[in-house]
């Protein structure tokens, strides 16, 4: 029996490996596609042409698709893996040990790569409000190779000499290749983390548009598209604007499968209900008279018709009646058509309200009298005693597309967070229908911008808490504002105000990088592989992520022969992180985790882990795995 040693290479450690993923798949489909080159597995392209036919397949430039300077790299960028890990925050969190909700600050791209494994296949709702590449300055790493370090940079951890970020300026103007290839492997990656009845709905004005349209139908498939629905974000004209004044955004909506998703029908109105009555104390209830001709003409479905005045009546011209004459003579004797008060008037179809569908189809224009407008979305996060915030979205207008796109116990997305309004509107949307919705926001730390006059008192303010003057500190506050505000508010107290706040970082071990000049020292610098300074905590929760687990998932924890020991999941994975285990504990180790196993009864096999560099000698390690296996817990492993 022998323990399995996890290296850094194991692909357990590591991010979702799409290049290697994809081969495998191509594998298993076409084995005949794949050979050996060089440098490891290739496609061979002359049997990929022959199995799909010559013209299939072309790199000519005449085809039709959105192209730009730097797609190809967009496109590899988002099947690296990822190098990072998240770390635990408990310090900026609220309710951490019951919250299922999430905050995280870093770079997103580096964050979606890190989700992959935990959430694939597991968001119903995507929304985000990416920069709008309007000419003002964004912020994201172009170097994407290396993004942690942009992102230690952009946080102060890097000097002047680390690498630089991008940045759209006034005068560089509207570079359309610069906002593409930030969004393309963003929303690759996003794709991946939709369920197959999940949609994305993304804000976007009128210059970048079409560009998202398209890339989103690349993605995603043109059968996937849904639609665009345009959001009147003003209540009155620009009277200053040069041309037009553009009183509306977009919100394009897309589905990982359009055949798998219908939305939510949004409720009734007490306008909506108006329009029903009652006038012949019809034991069904209120009804409205409905049109009982139709245009598309059938001459089976045109007769004469008497009324109960002796009015003789047919359809207009070109027109027939709805239904058919047996059909009409039926819904006369169930009282279902209406000749008016006095029986004179041409027969309408009663339609009841108890029989009407219960709800609204959502339309494709939403007025700001429905889901608010820019300066409500402003005075919201002002109230909540946030500022440096250009253009927040209004709560009900995320509100509206989480009660359209999502429901009870469903997980929100939102990787471009700002102000925070999705994880708001979240909670505001469980208020209204009792749901538990959960959300996962990403907020890149930005620097606030000391020429900006609101994000240079944001940064004042960020000095009063104490706080680094950054994006990501201001989406905390105004997160802890609305859940004190919203707690004031309602009484239910199972609602889950809570959010866990997690920071973006280099791995919690080292990668093997030997010095070519100095072997033996290299090896020796190895033996302790973990980093300083991160904490038992900080490791558990990057084998979350590595092993595919939610970053919520229950964690429990016990002494056991003066050892800390996680239980994670309830069974589904067992954690020593321990410093030294020697002979003379290993049999008492082994015998209570085992107990804990048994107990807690999981289906599958648990995984057990130990720091590898943990055991005195191979004895206790050997002893300690036949143990364990011979107990049915076979999966042990050590980092």
């Amino acid at each position: 029996m022998a323990i399995t040693k996890l290296s850094n290479q194991d692909p357990e450690t590591k991010s979702v490996d799409y290049f290697q993923k994809n081969l495998e798949t191509l594998n298993e489909l076409f084995p005949e596609l794949i050979s050996e080159g060089s440098t490891g597995s290739v496609v061979n392209l002359d049997v990929l042409k022959a199995l799909v036919g010559d013209q299939s397949i072309t790199d000519a430039d005449e085809k039709y698709g959105l192209n730009w300077f730097g797609k190809r790299k967009a496109r590899q960028i988002a099947l690296t893996p990822s190098s990072g890990t998240l770390r635990p925050c408990s310090e900026d969190s609220m309710k951490w040990d019951t919250t299922q909700n999430i905050m995280i600050e870093g770079d997103n791209l580096e964050v979606l790569k890190l989700l992959q494994k935990s959430y694939a296949g597991k968001v119903k709702l995507i929304y985000i409000d990416p920069p709008y590449n309007t000419g003002n300055d964004f912020v994201y790493p172009d170097d994407y190779k290396n993004s942690l370090r942009n992102y230690k940079k952009l946080t102060g951890q890097v000097d002047q000499a680390g690498q630089d970020v991008s940045s759209i300026t006034e005068k560089s103007g509207r570079f359309h290749t610069t906002w593409l290839n930030m969004m393309y492997p963003r929303i690759k990656l996003a794709r991946n983390l939709l369920r197959d009845d999940g949609v994305m709905l993304i804000s976007i004005d009128d210059g970048e548009v079409d560009n998202l349209r398209k890339i989103c139908v690349e993605l995603f498939g043109e059968e996937n598209f849904v639609t665009t629905i345009i959001w009147q974000k003003k209540y009155s004209p620009s009277n200053d604007a040069k041309w037009l004044s553009d009183n509306h955004d977009y919100l394009v909506l897309v589905a990982k499968n359009k055949d798998q998703w219908r939305p939510n029908l949004l409720p009734r109105t007490e306008e909506a209900n108006a329009r029903y009555s009652n006038p012949d104390n019809d034991p069904r209830g209120d009804w409205k008279p409905s049109g009982l001709d139709v245009k598309t003409y059938s001459a089976e479905y045109d007769y004469e018709i008497t009324t109960p005045s002796g009015r003789v009546v047919r359809p207009p011209a070109g027109a027939c009646w709805r239904v058919s004459k047996a059909r009409f003579a039926e819904m006369v004797a169930d009282n279902r058509i209406s000749f008016g008060k006095d029986g004179n008037n041409v027969p309408a179809i009663k339609r009841f309200l108890s029989e009407v569908k219960q709800g609204i189809t959502p339309l494709t224009i939403w007025t700001y009298e429905e889901v608010g407008h820019n300066q409500e979305a402003t005075q919201e996060v002002r109230a909540l005693g946030v500022i440096g915030f250009d253009s927040p979205k209004p709560v009900r207008l995320l509100a509206r597309a989480i009660q359209m796109c999502s429901n009870n116990g469903d997980i929100i997305l939102d990787f471009f967070a700002g102000s925070g309004t999705t994880g708001h509107a979240t909670w505001v949307q469980n208020v209204a229908d009792g749901g538990n919705r959960r959300f996962i926001l990403v907020q890149l730390p930005e620097p606030l911008d000391p020429n900006s006059s609101d994000q240079k008192n944001a940064a004042k303010f960020c000095d009063q808490l104490g706080k680094p003057r950054t994006i990501s500190e201001l989406t905390k506050h105004r997160l802890r504002q609305a859940a004190v505000k919203i707690y004031s508010e309602q009484t239910a107290n199972s609602l889950d105000l809570g959010f866990r706040v997690y920071k973006l970082d280099f791995s919690n071990f080292h990668a093997w990088d030997p010095d070519v000049q100095s072997i033996e020292s290299s090896l020796l610098d190895s033996i302790n592989h973990i980093r300083p300074g991160r904490s038992q905590t900080d490791i558990v929760t990057e084998l979350l992520m590595k092993m595919g687990l939610d970053l919520c998932v229950p964690i429990s924890h016990k002494m056991i022969a003066d050892k800390t020991v996680y239980c994670i999941g309830g069974g589904v994975l067992f954690v020593c992180l321990d410093l030294e285990i020697d002979s003379s504990v290993v049999e008492t180790l082994a015998s209570g985790i085992v107990d804990w196993f048994r107990r807690l009864k999981p289906a599958g096999t648990p995984n057990c882990i130990f720091l590898d560099s943990a055991f005195i000698d191979d004895v206790a390690k050997s002893n300690l795995a036949a143990i364990l296996e011979q107990n049915g817990l076979t999966n042990v492993r050590s980092l």
